[in-house]
């Protein structure tokens, strides 16, 4: 009771309510050993768990409109999901509709139906090897060990920041440089099917765009960047047959990830609204092509909550 009065002061704070949105990837069925920060359904359970008990979690285009009119009730709040992952059907869906909470899962639409994200590659393929050593002198990058979990967890954070912001064409070719060293065979079942997209959308959870191949925007040009964003909206809108209004930018960083002038393209290609991935919670005069996500890092209550609580105060 508590901390839910100090979220009602927090969140109306001048008199003006704050839309709180938090951001999930995924939600395994068990921790990963690999990824032992990593969201599973028991934490994902609780921490819903607790953002119940403490806001009013509303669907994200209705807390957006409500917002832009000034109608938001206190201690709003909103979940999303980014990428498209399988497990966010059969893993979060069940969690989310026992806690009776909406949530927008934002599609990299290139990866449904047997796809894999870039990172994901580099992951499982690290993961799966049967090596003890990745030879990446193709990509400059020498021997890298691989035989035990502590080497698997240090070859993955070394590779993923190296690439993330290469140009689409240099990152891909890394990514299939890794992927030939290690002689593993790879999942397709990551991501999800169209059919499941739908039966989320069935299930009263909302669906925005992520890009089609979730580039960094501030490393594509103009056109490709904007061909990204409607290309992926188009494809939404044809296979759940309703209009796609809203967008999230992948990674989502300001200055770093994307730039001012995707916020403008977000507009040009028709979304009513776009979310970046930063401290913050939105206000009534926050730039709807900017709206903050964010989501506590810690796994106990009273931390997730104290920092939750800092990041309303700061906004």
């Amino acid at each position: 009771m508590l901390m839910r009065s100090a979220f009602h002061l927090a969140s109306t704070r001048g008199g003006a309510p704050r839309l709180n949105i938090f951001v999930f990837h995924r939600v395994l069925p068990a921790p990963d050993p690999l990824f032992p920060d990593e969201v599973d359904t028991v934490a994902f359970d609780r921490m819903l768990g607790w953002i119940a008990s403490w806001f009013r979690i509303l669907p994200l285009a209705e807390g957006i409109a409500q917002l832009r009119r000034g109608e938001l009730p206190a201690r709003a709040a909103a979940i999303t999901f980014d990428d498209g992952y399988a497990d966010n059907l059969t893993q979060a869906l069940p969690i989310l509709q026992r806690h009776h909470a909406p949530a927008t899962l934002f599609v990299a639409t290139g990866f449904l139906d047997g796809g894999r994200m870039w990172n994901d590659t580099v992951i499982e393929a690290v993961r799966r090897t049967p090596l003890t050593h990745l030879d990446l002198g193709a990509i400059d990058k020498g021997r890298v060990a691989v035989g035990s979990v502590a080497e698997k967890r240090r070859a993955i954070g070394e590779l993923i920041p190296r690439i993330k912001h290469l140009p689409p064409l240099a990152r891909e070719r890394h990514v299939a440089a890794v992927a030939e060293a290690s002689q593993a065979t790879l999942p397709d079942d990551l991501m999800m099917a169209s059919a499941q997209l739908r039966e989320w959308h069935r299930a009263g959870m909302g669906v925005g765009a992520h890009t089609v191949t979730h580039p960094i925007l501030a490393t594509t040009d103009a056109e490709t960047a904007r061909q990204e964003m409607l290309d992926s909206k188009r494809w939404l809108e044809a296979l759940l047959g309703e209009r796609i209004g809203l967008f999230a930018y992948p990674n989502g960083k300001p200055g770093q990830d994307y730039r001012a002038e995707h916020a403008g393209l977000a507009a040009d290609v028709g979304f009513d609204a776009a979310l970046a991935t930063v401290w913050g919670a939105a206000r009534r005069d926050s730039d709807v092509f900017q709206l903050p996500r964010f989501t506590p890092w810690d796994r106990t209550k009273y931390r997730f909550g104290a920092r939750l609580l800092q990041n309303l105060l700061s906004s």
